[in-house]
């Protein structure tokens, strides 16, 4: 009987025992957890792993083809979609060195306008393989160039007719009659008026870098070279007459050309450095300075002003050539 009383007490305790450990290990296991959960929160978020973009670029398969005899020149592989006119032109140059760039001229199909060099293939490209057509323009210069001669040309040849060279004025009748002093205004008025297109296009204007045909150039250079040639003539004849109002008409006429010369100048500049709105850039408005006024009045004052200026040389010398170059 006491054994069993013992025996029972032992099992009493044990289960006690086992209680309170289960108690504390419930315990724990709630510290646990609410030590992880505090540990989660602090944490922040999951933030998911970035999935890794594998950029895909676009290449494409240009056929260049003669557009008169619609022959395969060359092929011109993996060009990608931001290559421009101007690139492909180059890989053409070097696939086929006898293409000079500056020559060729490409097309979507034949007797089509030819393509800027700033288009890219992608936007013209209707699937992988594009086709082109080359042709030969010939002789290019470039626009630089052909501004410079046409200017330097009038400079030069309206000196050679001032300085009444023999081959093209009686030696005799220059030597027995004087210039009158608008001749000499004149000369002024005109060598100022090219050497300031010579200065503005070397400093002011933007001239593209492009190309064009030298039959451009021999056209350019045979009207100013030629109007040039004719107003000097008669100017710095030997029996030129002077205007037929005098000082007054000479004075007013040079005062106004001057005025003009400097707002086509001023209108210039602004035309080079024009106001820029996020990507795209605005038409220049006027300011402070009083020549840029005229753009209340018109679009393009600089060519306002070119026509003012050669009225005046005109009214100013009384010849009629240079009333017919403005």
């Amino acid at each position: 009987m006491f054994k069993r009383q013992k025996s029972l007490a032992s099992e009493r305790k044990r289960g006690l025992f086992s209680q309170r450990a289960t108690r504390f290990t419930l315990r724990d296991d709630m510290r646990n957890f609410h030590f992880l959960s505090k540990l989660v929160l602090s944490a922040g978020p999951l933030k998911p792993t970035p999935a890794v973009k594998h950029s895909k670029t676009t290449h494409f398969e240009i056929e260049i083809l003669d557009a008169q005899t619609r022959k395969q020149i060359c092929i011109l592989d993996k060009v990608t979609q931001s290559s421009t006119i101007h690139d492909v032109k180059q890989k053409f140059h070097k696939a086929c060195p006898k293409w000079y760039p500056s020559r060729v001229g490409l097309q979507l199909e034949c007797g089509g306008p030819f393509l800027k060099d700033y288009i890219t293939t992608q936007s013209i490209a209707a699937s992988s393989i594009v086709t082109l057509y080359a042709t030969d323009l010939g002789q290019q210069v470039r626009w630089t160039t052909v501004f410079l001669a046409e200017y330097t040309g009038p400079l030069l040849i309206y000196l050679l007719f001032y300085l009444r060279i023999p081959c093209i004025y009686d030696g005799k009748e220059s030597a027995r009659r004087l210039r009158h002093p608008v001749v000499h205004l004149a000369c002024f008025c005109h060598c100022m008026h090219y050497i300031r297109y010579l200065l503005e296009t070397l400093f002011v204007h933007k001239v593209s870098a492009g190309h064009t045909p030298l039959k451009n150039l021999i056209t350019s250079c045979a009207f100013y070279w030629g109007f040039t040639s004719w107003i000097a003539y008669y100017i710095n004849h030997p029996l030129y007459t002077p205007p037929s109002f005098g000082n007054r008409q000479i004075t007013v006429s040079a005062i106004n050309f001057l005025i003009c010369e400097a707002g086509n100048h001023f209108i210039n500049v602004m035309l080079s450095h024009p106001n820029h709105t996020g990507n795209n850039a605005c038409f220049p408005s006027p300011n402070y300075n009083p020549f840029t006024w005229m753009f209340f009045l018109v679009s393009c004052p600089n060519y306002t002003y070119e026509i003012g200026s050669w009225i005046s040389f005109t009214v100013m010398t009384q010849t009629l050539p240079g009333g017919l170059t403005a």
